[in-house]
C-alpha cells in the first residue's frame, strides 16, 4: 500500500497550511472571543477563492476535483489554526457533494458554483431536530404536497452556519404513513424564502466563531423543483452523506489535536522546573509519545477511509472507525496538552484551553461516537452472520 500523498495532494496540503498559518492562526483567539463576524466571513471567501469549498466536486461545477484524500489533509491543516473555520469548510464541502450526488442538472448548476466560489458564504445541512438527533429517521418536520409546491413546517436544531448560509439542504417527512425512515425527502431551500426563520444562536462551549442556530419552517413554501433525488428516498441519502462528513470531522479533530500537542511539546522544551527543562521528565515524555502515536494512528485510519471513498469502495465502517478514534485521540491529546502546561494550560492566555474546548464537540457532532460504535459493530457482526 502506498501511503504517500501525490504531488497535487501535497500542494493542497501546503496551500492549506500556509493560508492557515498566515490568515487563520493570528485571529483564531479573537474569533473565539466573539465580536466581528465579518473577519470569519472574509476568511471563508478567501478559502473559496483558493478552491477549498469544493475539493471533491467536479470542475464543471466550479469544484477543485481533488478527491477525498486532499479534502482530509486540507481539513487537518485548517483545523490546526481555527476549528470554527474548519467546520464551516467541512459542511460546505459536504453540502456541495450532496447536491452533486443527487441533485438535478439544474440544481447542480444553480447552487454548487455559488458554494464553491464563495458567492454563498456557506451552505447548511439541516437534518437534526429535537425529536431526531442520533435517530434522524424519527424526524418530525413535514413537507406537505400542495399542487406545484411543498409546504414545510417544523424546526431543525444545531444547524452550522445558518445565519449566513445561502442555501439549506433540508430533510422532511413527505409520507407520514410510510415505515419509519422510508417517507423522508430532501429539499433545497434558499435563504430568504418566506417562512424560513433563523432562530436563536446557541452559546457553545467551543468553536465560538462557527454559528450554530435553530432553523424554523413556518408554512415555508418551496416549488416541487426544490426536491432533490426521489420522493421518500431522502433518509438513505442522509445516511450516505453523513459517512463522508465523518471523514471531515475526524480530520478536523486530528488538526486540533496536533495543534495542542505541538504547542505543549514546544512549551516543554522551554519551561524549566527543578533545574532542568520539563521535557527531560519521563512523565511528560510519555505524554508526548502517547499523544503523537494516537494521532498518527488516527491519521492512518482517516487516510484509509478517505482513500476508500475516493476509490468508490464501501467506506461507512472505515469512516466511523476513523471519526471515533480520531476525535477521541484529539480530546486526549488536548487534555494532555493542558496538563503539560500546568496552571497556564487552564488560562485563556495560552491556546491549549481553546483547543480542548474546540475538540470536545467532535466526539458528538456528525453522529456521536456511541453511534459510531453501533455502526462499526453492526458492520462487523454482519460478516459473521
Amino acid at each position: 500500500m502506498h501511503l504517500e500523498l501525490n504531488e497535487e495532494q501535497k500542494l493542497i496540503q501546503d496551500t492549506a497550511r500556509d493560508f492557515a498559518r498566515a490568515e487563520l492562526e493570528p485571529v483564531a483567539a479573537q474569533l473565539d472571543e466573539g465580536g466581528d463576524r465579518s473577519l470569519m466571513l472574509s476568511n471563508l471567501k478567501k478559502l473559496a477563492e483558493l478552491g477549498f469549498m469544493g475539493l471533491n466536486v467536479r470542475e464543471e461545477f466550479g469544484g477543485s476535483q481533488a478527491g477525498t484524500v486532499a479534502f482530509s489533509v486540507a481539513m487537518t491543516e485548517i483545523a490546526r489554526a481555527c476549528a470554527s473555520t474548519a467546520v464551516t469548510v467541512s459542511v460546505n464541502n459536504m453540502a456541495a457533494e450532496v447536491i452533486q450526488t443527487i441533485g438535478s442538472e439544474a440544481q447542480k448548476n444553480a447552487y454548487i458554483p455559488k458554494i464553491c466560489s464563495g458567492e454563498f458564504a456557506a451552505a447548511s445541512f439541516a437534518l437534526t431536530e429535537n425529536c431526531a438527533g442520533s435517530d434522524p429517521a424519527g424526524m418530525c418536520t413535514q413537507a406537505v404536497d400542495d399542487g406545484d409546491s411543498y409546504i414545510l413546517n417544523g424546526s431543525k436544531i444545531f444547524i452550522t452556519s445558518a445565519p449566513y448560509a445561502g442555501v439549506f439542504i433540508v430533510w422532511a417527512v413527505t409520507d407520514r404513513e410510510a415505515p419509519k425512515g422510508k417517507g423522508i425527502s430532501c429539499f433545497l431551500v434558499e435563504a430568504g424564502t418566506p417562512g424560513l426563520v433563523i432562530g436563536k444562536e446557541e452559546k457553545k462551549m467551543g468553536q465560538h466563531a462557527s454559528a450554530t442556530n435553530e432553523v424554523i419552517f413556518q408554512d415555508c413554501r418551496v416549488p416541487k423543483s426544490a426536491m432533490m433525488g426521489k420522493p421518500n428516498d431522502g433518509f438513505r441519502t442522509a445516511v450516505a452523506e453523513l459517512a463522508g462528513g465523518r471523514i471531515g470531522i475526524g480530520s478536523l479533530a486530528l488538526g486540533v489535536g496536533l495543534a495542542a500537542m505541538d504547542y505543549a511539546t514546544k512549551y516543554s522544551t522551554e519551561r524549566s522546573q527543578f533545574g532542568q527543562k520539563i521535557s527531560n521528565f519521563q512523565a511528560l515524555q510519555w505524554m508526548v509519545a502517547d499523544g503523537y502515536t494516537e494521532l498518527e494512528a488516527a491519521r492512518l485510519l482517516l487516510m484509509n477511509a478517505a482513500f476508500r471513498k475516493q476509490s468508490g469502495k464501501s467506506f461507512a465502517k472505515e469512516a466511523s472507525m476513523a471519526k471515533m478514534f480520531a476525535t477521541e485521540a484529539a480530546n486526549k491529546a488536548c487534555y494532555k496538552a493542558v496538563q503539560m502546561l500546568g496552571g497556564y494550560g487552564y488560562t485563556a492566555d495560552f491556546p491549549v484551553e481553546r483547543y480542548a474546548r474546540d475538540a470536545r464537540i467532535t466526539a458528538i457532532y456528525e453522529g456521536t461516537n456511541e453511534i459510531q460504535r453501533v455502526i462499526i459493530s453492526r458492520e462487523i457482526l454482519r460478516n459473521f452472520n
